[in-house]
């Protein structure tokens, strides 16, 4: 396809997902556009809970303090039986750690989260458009074309990757002709609704049971007067969205007559979807988010999911533009769509167990928070590798606190914020190694931290006088971890440092200047301007 201004990246859709990717891509300096049919941004409470996965992946793209201040910890799920209301917790309330620093799921509506992220790509980038419409897609070895629709006409893009991060109904993915594998019940529907209420207490996720699992649950949202509704309908129910006849209906089920919904912000009709796309892409076209995979709502899984798919899709894609090998892109799909696949069985489980107010259906931990989530097997992650007293390549990398020689504390996290990859080297052996790195002068760069060196490198080290590194990454002697882009551990080395650190980096990034770049990534970058994106060793 010969056209005169080719884009690196176009993204179809707006929601959590693709906002989230763009904003990744853009602080890789990649030439970014993100389009939405919606006339405007996301407006209700939808999706609420955002895990603390997501909470350290949001921290890292510069938008996490806006989603904290839109929201709170969960409160307790008051349920009713009969004039009895039992206190149960849904959520277990924990301390923040050094290695953990967010680690309670965090009740936010999905309009705020929105909110943050839109105006943190605006910050970067400009924004999101609107009200503009995927209605073709077409690929060559070269090139995707997009036509978009929308007030001025139809609009053609040329990009060099397209991502569909439109949702469940996904136009891309219908493009490109993936099968979208699993079942909707059309008989289990759910009225949701955004609704101000008098009459009922605030400090409690209320939930009415009732046969045949029809069920009512009002939960409080943070920052205003707010509940989310969700009553689960007959199988022959048809819902009316008038707000008098949903207070009969609401009020008809608790037999509370005290309910009054006033002002209703939103409402939506929702059926449960368990559904995993075939593959995750094709080409120069990849999926992200609902596009990918939808679940039942149990468990607040989707967004965290999306969220975290579009946070390991986009350091990828970012090197692969800068010349890293395509096959790379592959390692996306081999990765996350075993995550959705387990996600789409514990939230189905959970749905179903909730029906019958099944105890541990309502309790939620680590696997829905997301923080044990591992890529240990995979194509970045042999199994073979080495390994560390408490953690496997693949794995998340722990925070932890360091002290500078002249005082000054560094939080790993704040370290692991960036586009970039990070070197961490643990004792003087392997600091020593770490200088020696060839890193690549394209794409994302290396950042280099060194602790306990006991003054064998050149560079200011830092100390673990808490041992707080030493407890969260089980190092008993010197060590040499690299850190990915998205958090995880791409290599560790207890033992000859440089060669086996050096042979996993090239899996993820552009050829060194000793190497020569593959005939791959020359048709990857044929038609596209020189990416900024271009780093250099920190």
């Amino acid at each position: 396809m010969k056209t005169d201004h080719v884009i690196d990246v176009l993204i179809v859709g707006a929601g959590p997902s693709g906002t989230a990717l763009a904003i990744d891509l853009v602080r890789r300096g990649l030439d970014v556009r993100v389009v939405d049919k919606a006339p405007q941004a996301f407006a209700g409470s939808r999706a609420k809970g955002v895990q603390p996965r997501s909470l350290e992946v949001l921290h890292d793209l510069g938008a996490l303090d806006d989603v904290l201040a839109g929201g709170t910890r969960y409160p307790l799920l008051g349920v009713h039986l009969g004039p009895l209301a039992v206190p149960w917790r849904m959520f277990p309330h924990k301390r923040a750690t050094p290695d953990v620093p967010y680690p309670n799921t965090w009740l936010v509506p999905q309009f705020r989260t929105d909110r943050a992220l839109h105006a943190r790509l605006e910050l970067l980038h400009g924004g999101a458009e609107f009200g503009r419409e995927l209605v073709e897609l077409a690929q060559d070895a070269d090139t995707a074309l997009a036509k978009v629709a929308g007030p001025d006409g139809v609009e053609e893009i040329a990009a060099r990757c397209v991502v569909g991060a439109d949702g469940g109904s996904s136009q891309v993915r219908k493009q490109l002709g993936i099968g979208f594998v699993g079942s909707t019940d059309e008989s289990d529907r759910i009225l949701i609704v955004d609704a101000t209420v008098s009459g009922l207490s605030r400090d409690r996720w209320h939930l009415w049971p009732g046969r045949g699992g029809r069920l009512v649950g009002a939960c409080p949202l943070p920052g205003g007067d707010l509940f989310q509704w969700i009553i689960r309908l007959a199988p022959d129910e048809e819902p009316s969205l008038d707000r008098d006849e949903i207070t009969a209906r609401i009020r008809s089920h608790t037999r509370n007559r005290r309910i009054q919904l006033h002002d209703i912000r939103w409402t939506s009709v929702f059926r449960p979807n368990i559904r995993l796309a075939e593959h995750y892409g094709r080409g120069r076209v990849l999926l992200a988010g609902d596009a990918a995979h939808v679940h039942t709502p149990a468990g607040a899984q989707g967004l965290n999911t999306g969220m975290q798919d579009a946070y390991n899709l986009g350091w990828k894609l970012g090197q692969v533009l800068a010349g890293a090998d395509p096959r790379l892109l592959d390692t996306y799909e081999a990765e996350r769509q075993p995550v959705a696949a387990g996600v789409l069985g514990l939230s189905t489980e959970k749905w179903a167990g909730i029906a019958k107010l099944d105890p541990s259906s309502m309790k939620r931990g680590k696997d829905e928070q997301q923080l044990a989530l591992t890529y240990y097997g995979g194509p970045l992650a042999p199994a073979d590798g080495d390994r560390t007293g408490t953690l496997r390549v693949g794995d998340r990398a722990p925070d932890a606190e360091l002290l500078g020689p002249d005082g000054t504390r560094l939080r790993l996290f704040d370290a692991f914020r960036g586009p970039h990859f990070t070197a961490l080297a643990h004792g003087p052996a392997a600091a020593r190694a770490v200088e020696h790195l060839d890193w690549p002068t394209t794409g994302a760069r290396l950042k280099k931290i060194t602790v306990n060196t006991g003054g064998a490198a050149d560079r200011v080290a830092f100390s673990d006088s808490a041992n707080t590194l030493q407890r969260a990454y089980g190092l008993t002697g010197d060590t040499l971890l690299l850190i990915r882009p998205d958090g995880y551990l791409g290599h560790i080395a207890t033992r000859d440092f440089l060669t086996t650190t050096q042979t996993a980096a090239q899996a993820m990034t552009p050829p060194a200047r000793s190497r020569t770049m593959s005939q791959e990534s020359r048709t990857m970058s044929r038609n596209s301007r020189p990416s900024t994106g271009a780093g250099a060793t920190e």
